[in-house]
């Protein structure tokens, strides 16, 4: 059976129950699979535990599905640009198991590669060590984590081609090759769906063997977090030119 679908619907059709697990790639708002979170909005599914590295922002991205009460707990490292996510989070509706950033990364890289464990400095002596094994390798005291996967993976990358060979672009390459690893099913939206041996093989960062479904996605927002600019030099003496 091809890879290929014709947008984020069909793509996760049959896929989705209420209460399983999804990851959802990209890093802030760069890389993330737009049309897919979309889609599931539209489908409804609830008492999701989503883990992505954040939560997107009030009225886009992954927020778009707290609006909706869809997510019942969130496994990230990063939570701070939703105020949504805070007030759900205080009011004891939300569920947060939080991570230092790396290490987020790689219990998904583990539980891709079949590692259903490992041992990490970070964290130790912290609240981040709080309930887990802690042991002593050459001196140094180390926190066990577990390797983390999924019922589904949804990832965004920039280019690929039916066979789900996947080409990311700068930052989206945070999170969403390790997690295109990690899903039971991974599906994924693409920004340039191009022929079969279009991709010079030395460029592919995720193997199609990792994909299960692909599309090229309808439309593509990629908004910024925070806007921030500064003044020219000339502006801020006062000598603004023309």
């Amino acid at each position: 059976m091809g890879k290929v679908t014709k947008d984020a619907a069909s793509a996760l059709e049959g896929l989705l129950a209420d209460g399983m697990t999804i990851m959802s790639g990209g890093f802030g708002l760069c890389g993330i699979p737009e049309n897919l979170i979309g889609a599931l909005r539209e489908a409804g599914v609830k008492d999701l535990t989503v883990i992505s590295n954040n939560c997107g922002v009030d009225g886009y991205g992954l927020g778009l599905l707290l609006e909706q009460g869809q997510i019942k707990k969130m496994i990230s490292s990063y939570v701070g640009e939703n105020k949504l996510f805070e007030q759900l989070y205080l009011s004891g509706e939300l569920e947060l198991e939080f991570n230092p950033q790396g290490t987020l990364a790689e219990r998904i890289r583990a539980g891709g590669a079949g590692i259903p464990a490992f041992f990490t400095k970070t964290g130790v002596g912290t609240l981040v060590a709080e309930g887990k094994e802690v042991r002593e390798f050459d001196g140094e005291r180390y926190v066990m984590e577990r390797g983390l996967t999924a019922d589904l993976s949804i990832v965004k990358a920039w280019k690929g081609d039916p066979e789900g060979n996947l080409i990311y672009r700068k930052t989206a390459r945070n999170f969403n090759p390790m997690m295109a690893t990690a899903g039971r099913v991974t599906v994924v939206e693409v920004e340039e769906l191009v022929e079969t041996g279009a991709l010079d093989p030395d460029q592919i960062h995720t193997p199609g063997i990792f994909v299960d479904r692909i599309f090229k996605g309808a439309k593509f927002e990629k908004r910024i977090e925070r806007v921030t600019t500064r003044q020219r030099p000339e502006v801020a003496q006062g000598r603004e030119t023309v």
